[in-house]
């Protein structure tokens, strides 16, 4: 997924200086401003301010041109343009004049900033299918990080960003937060060599049900131990006596661990509707994805074992033909056909959990 923008409107803040701070030792690099706090402020170096000026100007002052000038007049921001700045429209929609002015206007520009009356993401939706073919970038503005994360879905690919209109410390620290989540969306998958196959018998295993669709090439990393596993694929391929399940992941016995944001982990049997873990594809891309159930049943399980770098790695699943584990080349095996030798792509990282977060401290996991 593309990288979203997140701009914090900061134009009518109350603790503006200690706001500024705080953004200058985060991830957030983009502030509405009003021309007020130009000067005033001390804005890091990596810091992109969009300016909301006046309208009414008639001349177009001798502003830096690393700023995005932000009005909601057409023709002043036509006469930026011309002389070289960075331009974001913005406008206010309450019905659907408003929304056409919206796409039609904001062509010409490189933002289009729009707040809208009503909470339906209807014409959030009409936007992004107008201007898909454009070069505007559109911003939503937003209250909360969940309707950020809403609108980061719209229509399958979202807005391009979103302005936070209502700052404090906390929110502050929870959109940084949520930049680091965008910023995700690969790890480094490796090849293991199968060192050990061993059939363990019986327990119990667990399937993870997700809300969204998983792609063929997609799966989730599990594994016996916290410092790695291996890509359990999901279920979307050939099944010759029962239909696919093209949201789930056939994961591992119970006690295996599973990726999520942040390189945490969860144990399987801590996932419930709701969790968050991360789908990986066959290149290593990530994206997180919703649980929508979890199914625990009794099966005959198998042990696969690599050794990658040094380290033994081992993920155990069910011991059937259906379940498959990605080898080295991508293609999906399935585990009743892998045989010592065999190549699989793992996940490495330094081991120690403790609740799932990594800590530094002597661990032996086997």
């Amino acid at each position: 997924m593309e990288k979203k923008m997140i701009w914090l409107d900061i134009r009518n803040v109350t603790n503006e200086t200690k706001i500024v701070d705080l953004v200058n030792k985060l991830r957030i690099d983009y502030l509405l401003i009003k021309e007020s706090q130009l000067n005033k402020l001390a804005f890091s170096k990596k810091t992109k301010l969009i300016l909301h000026v006046d309208e009414n100007k008639d001349e177009i002052p001798e502003y830096s041109k690393d700023l995005v000038l932000f009005t909601t007049s057409v023709d002043f921001l036509k006469r930026a343009k011309s002389k070289g700045y960075r331009t974001a429209f913005y406008i206010f929609v309450k019905n659907h004049a408003d929304m056409e002015a919206a796409w039609s206007e904001s062509q010409a520009f490189d933002f289009l900033a729009v707040e809208f009356k009503d909470e339906t993401n209807i014409p959030l939706e009409l936007l992004i299918a107008r201007l898909q073919e454009k070069q505007t970038k559109i911003l939503k503005f937003t209250k909360n990080i969940i309707d950020a994360e809403i609108s980061f879905g719209v229509m399958e690919v979202g807005s391009d960003g979103v302005i936070f209109s209502e700052i404090d410390d906390n929110s502050v620290i929870a959109i940084d937060k949520l930049l680091s989540k965008n910023e995700r969306g690969k790890i480094n998958l490796v090849k293991g060599k199968v060192t050990d196959i061993q059939h363990v018998g019986m327990g119990h295993r667990a399937c993870i049900d997700t809300i969204s669709l998983l792609g063929m090439n997609e799966g989730m990393i599990i594994g016996s131990t916290s410092f790695g596993g291996l890509l359990v694929s999901s279920e979307t391929h050939y099944l010759p006596y029962m239909e696919l399940r093209p949201f789930r992941v056939n994961a591992g016995a119970i006690h295996s661990y599973v990726w999520s944001a942040d390189s945490m982990t969860s144990y399987l049997t801590e996932l419930k509707a709701g969790s968050k873990v991360i789908c990986v594809d066959t290149a290593g891309n990530t994206r997180e994805v919703s649980v929508g159930r979890v199914k625990i049943e009794q099966r005959p399980l198998i042990k696969i074992e690599v050794e990658v770098m040094n380290k033994k790695i081992n993920a155990i699943v069910q011991d059937d033909w259906h379940i498959r584990i990605f080898g080295g080349d991508g293609s999906p095996l399935n585990v009743s056909s892998i045989k010592i030798g065999d190549e699989l792509l793992a996940y490495t990282c330094e081991g120690g959990r403790h609740v799932g977060i990594k800590i530094d401290e002597s661990i032996e996991e086997k």
